[in-house]
């Protein structure tokens, strides 16, 4: 019931703002039309699509004390600065958590990616990184400092070891993890900053003119030039082969470098401080995906688990520096996702 509440306190607050939309733009009287749900995702957040004679538009529900979409509606601003095609905000209530948005399509690169088309995706992906990367970064924005880090890592024991596997790291196991934990932090912090998306990846990229739409970008900070770039290839719902992927971001350096993104110098630097950003992350979001399945009451991202274990798997074969994680993973008790 409490979302049905929430739906009709949302469509009242609508009404009105679609007929002042309508009056400023022209359109006329505002068309009868219902909400359909558009999306949800792993927060609390969902998403409406209002249709009607030709139109369409997006609805944001954000419901405070669990969301705030002041950092939405302020990163929609800085983004459409630097010239991506993010949501334009056609009307909003802070307080109450309802944002009117411009509707940037139905398909994700998610719902059309594939082997054909994914270079000529990931080439606008790419632009439309650097872009974003040579914005000057804001001291406003939080920064993905060490304790954030620390704080990501250790949903993986928390939630994936002890609450999902109900395994209890032992006292050297402990010591492997907090020494795994200090290389993957002290190799984000070497890094060059800019400012990062933070879930940079083909769902919350919209196949739109002009392409992409950039969407989920509420949790930006400065961070690690990296990680964005990781995201994009290593994705929660999508996997490529590992040469396809190097060709990529051998890609994205070039083209970085020759925009003054300021990369490491060299590519064998940048390839290892990425599949260093790429591990944190993958850790993280295993962590996250076991909290939505044993907090949130939502098991379908555990499914995808399996995914960051073979992510996780080929870069600790290759770097003789994560030994001991490896280690310490193929000593866990394994459980089907």
């Amino acid at each position: 019931m409490h979302q049905d509440n929430r739906l009709q306190e949302l469509s009242a607050w609508l009404e009105p703002r679609l007929a002042e939309l309508f009056e400023r733009r022209g359109w006329g009287t505002v068309p009868p039309a219902k909400l359909i749900p558009a999306s949800s995702d792993a927060s609390f957040r969902r998403y409406f699509r209002w249709e009607a004679e030709g139109r369409s538009l997006v609805v944001m529900d954000a419901p405070p004390p669990q969301e705030n979409c002041r950092p939405f509606v302020e990163m929609a601003g800085l983004l459409a600065e630097a010239g991506l095609h993010v949501p334009e905000i056609l009307a909003e209530d802070l307080e109450r958590g309802f944002l009117l948005l411009s509707d940037l399509g139905r398909q994700t690169y998610l719902d059309v990616i594939d082997d054909g088309n994914a270079d000529v995706l990931f080439d606008d992906a790419i632009r439309a990184l650097l872009d974003l990367q040579q914005q000057p970064v804001s001291s406003a924005l939080p920064a993905y400092d060490e304790a954030l880090l620390r704080r990501e890592l250790q949903l993986f024991p928390e939630w994936y070891v002890q609450r999902h596997l109900g395994h209890v790291f032992s006292t050297a196991q402990q010591q492997a993890w907090e020494r795994t934990c200090q290389l993957l932090i002290d190799s984000a912090l070497r890094q060059p900053t800019v400012l990062v998306h933070r879930d940079y990846m083909p769902r919350n990229l919209m196949r739109s003119t002009p392409n992409p739409g950039v969407l989920d970008f509420q949790d930006a900070v400065i961070g690690p030039v990296t990680y964005d770039i990781t995201s994009l290839f290593k994705d929660a719902f999508l996997s490529w082969p590992e040469e396809r992927v190097q060709g990529w971001l051998r890609q994205y350096w070039e083209s970085a470098r020759e925009a003054g993104i300021p990369v490491q110098e060299n590519f064998a630097d940048f390839q290892q401080a990425s599949d260093l950003m790429g591990l944190q992350r993958h850790l993280k979001v295993i962590g996250i995906f076991a909290r939505i399945c044993h907090r949130d009451g939502k098991p379908r991202y555990v499914a995808d688990v399996p995914r960051f274990f073979a992510y996780i798997d080929s870069v600790t074969a290759r770097r003789p520096e994560l030994a001991e994680l490896r280690a310490l993973l193929q000593e866990l008790p394994q459980v089907s996702a």
